[in-house]
């Protein structure tokens, strides 16, 4: 069976996107495994979707099974295919120390013109070289201090290297907004079909790594964003369907039902940083968690 088997929505546009950007995905029949070997610190590169929700019992075999697919990583992540697993479906992760979210799949047909538009910025596409290098600058903007962001580069880097691959070769557009020069926002958007010349995946696509600076925080310019290219994914790319995947937790997610995004499904994970692997007092550097 290939990706039109997975049911959820979240997880199948994953799929089809690191796909095109060069990861690969093997189907076990009861898992899927997805690497990519371009950059071994992307967890959500590099980890095994479960086919169903496994029994607590279950939790160390699928360990195993992880660990036999992935024996030089130092992460452990697990997805659960399906429309509303809910966090229980990784309860026996969850007993075990693993960091277990379940995000909210939203879903858009429409989008409304933002209460507050933010003017004073531009708001274009990343082309050039160096607005690709102020890409990478922006993704490590969150990050609390300069040990971490220098610790994270690579992993952002490389990502970039593959986002950048992917819109590229007709995949989309990634999208920032500027201010005297300055990425202060961005994000991509990426049709959803596998052969990346249009959204004949049902007419869908899919939101990238939405990210504002922090400094930048509150002014309006992420729901200028995603309206700005929500109207090119409807116009340019002839989408249908909009997909966004964000965290329940976070206030950004009432951005995008404030511009017309309703809630669809659940993705859930569930994942273990390469401290908590190696155990306390190693050492072992924290890993990144991208959405």
């Amino acid at each position: 069976m290939g990706l039109e088997s997975v049911r959820s929505l979240g997880h199948r546009t994953d799929l089809v996107l690191l796909e095109r950007s060069g990861s690969t995905v093997v189907d076990h029949g009861d898992h899927w495994v997805v690497r990519t070997p371009d950059n071994p610190a992307f967890w959500w590169g590099n980890f095994v979707l479960l086919r169903d929700a496994p029994a607590a019992a279950d939790t160390s075999a699928w360990v195993a099974r992880f660990e036999a697919h992935f024996p030089h990583a130092e992460h452990r992540a697990f997805g659960v295919d399906g429309t509303r697993p809910g966090v229980v479906a990784l309860a026996g992760f969850a007993a075990a120390g693993y960091e277990v979210a379940a995000d909210t799949v939203m879903t858009a047909t429409a989008v409304r013109p933002p209460a507050r538009p933010h003017t004073g910025a531009a708001l274009r596409r990343l082309e050039s070289d160096e607005d690709w290098l102020q890409h990478t600058e922006l993704a490590l903007s969150g990050q609390p201090d300069e040990e971490t962001r220098e610790r994270e580069r690579p992993f952002v880097t490389a990502r970039g290297v593959s986002q950048r691959r992917l819109v590229e070769t007709g995949g989309g557009a990634w999208f920032g907004a500027f201010v005297d020069g300055r990425l202060v926002a961005q994000l991509g958007l990426v049709p959803a079909g596998r052969d990346g010349r249009g959204c004949d995946e049902g007419g869908m696509a899919r939101f990238q790594e939405v990210e504002t600076h922090p400094a930048a925080r509150g002014q309006g310019l992420a729901s200028a964003l995603v309206h700005h290219a929500s109207e090119y994914g409807f116009g340019e790319l002839g989408a249908s369907t909009l997909v966004m995947v964000a965290d329940p937790g976070y206030a950004a997610i009432r951005i995008y039902r404030a511009l017309g995004f309703t809630d669809t499904e659940q993705q859930v994970g569930a994942s273990l940083s390469p401290r908590a692997v190696a155990g306390p007092g190693s050492g072992a550097g924290s890993g990144d968690a991208p959405s």
